[in-house]
């Protein structure tokens, strides 16, 4: 049985880890995750998800701020056959990689190549790509570049959301796990080069990434605005509040770009650049997410109104973008 150390700081590595500590495969024998943060309203320090899975089981925790040498001495420590990485949040060194007997290996939320980088899931949605997946791949030191074993594909449906498409690879992990580790285990499994020209890099979302430019087609906002739920968001500013937009999806009739055209039975209707953007879900400060209809009985929006409409920021590019300061 393998001897798998564990490094991840994300929920939608939990499915994978339960799967590992059954599968009689690997045994998981440490687990690296980020530091307790502050989280929620109340922003009270908290561990994540990864460390109580791990604590459940009373396996050893390591959460460095930083990985360094004195964390590669601590995996060696450990002699483990295979590190496995899902959503970490550290960026590791080639002597760390190469510590384990077979490697570090990533699981990576797209099809890769395409979508290197800190955000595929919700720039795979905000694109409007009807598909993505799970890529397991050997890790190196460029940019999610290794030589991938197989992918696991999902479908990403019209009313998806990026916390409906998160559960699904999360699920997706199990089975592409189940396939390539018994392989990789004695080294029966072959991984194959990326094709780097068709590379692809989104990069971390910021709160400035949600808002709207109504010139664009009602396509591109509405796959913009499930992609990007639930974090950031878009929104926009009416009668001096800010409205946040939980769902979307676009309509063919035309109508004048940001101005509000009225309701049906699905939700509020906005003129796009092309075709009418219809927004099904809705949430005013200090609220919760409503159907339009509900929120619209609370908060009316008359036909007529101009919204507010913005450059939207891009979320994927051919070259990686500069890493955010601080």
């Amino acid at each position: 049985m393998l001897r798998l150390v564990f490094m991840g700081s994300d929920a939608i590595a939990l499915p994978a880890l339960n799967w590992l500590a059954g599968s009689g495969v690997a045994q998981v024998v440490a687990v690296f995750t980020q530091p307790d943060r502050a989280a929620g309203r109340g922003q009270k320090v908290q561990a994540n998800a990864i460390k109580l899975w791990a604590r459940e089981r009373h396996l050893p925790v390591l959460q460095p701020e930083k990985v360094g040498a004195g964390e590669r001495q601590q995996l060696a420590d450990l002699k483990p056959d295979l590190t496995l990485v899902m959503a970490y949040g550290h960026i590791l060194k080639q002597d760390f990689i190469s510590t384990p007997r077979l490697g570090t290996l990533n699981l990576h939320t797209s099809v890769l190549p395409q979508y290197r980088g800190a955000s595929p899931i919700q720039s795979a949605i905000a694109c409007g790509d009807s598909e993505t997946g799970v890529t397991l791949m050997r890790m190196v030191l460029a940019l999610d570049a290794g030589p991938v074993a197989e992918v696991e594909r999902v479908r990403i449906e019209a009313l998806d959301t990026a916390a409906e498409v998160e559960a699904k690879l999360a699920d997706a992990c199990v089975p592409l796990l189940a396939r390539c580790l018994p392989a990789i285990a004695v080294g029966a499994h072959a991984f194959i080069e990326q094709e780097a020209a068709q590379a692809t890099f989104c990069r971390r979302l910021e709160k400035t990434d949600g808002v709207l430019d109504f010139a664009e087609p009602a396509e591109v906002l509405a796959a913009r605005i499930n992609g990007l739920n639930p974090w950031p968001g878009c929104a926009f500013a009416i009668n001096g509040q800010t409205v946040k937009l939980g769902l979307a999806d676009a309509l063919p009739a035309s109508a004048t770009p940001g101005v509000v055209a009225g309701t049906d039975a699905g939700g509020l209707l906005v003129g796009t650049g092309q075709g009418t953007l219809r927004l099904r879900k809705l949430q005013r400060p200090g609220g919760r997410m409503l159907s339009a209809g509900e929120f619209l009985r609370g908060f009316p929006v008359a036909p007529g109104t101009v919204l507010p409409s913005a450059p939207m920021p891009p979320l994927v590019g051919p070259v990686p973008f500069p890493r955010p300061r601080g």
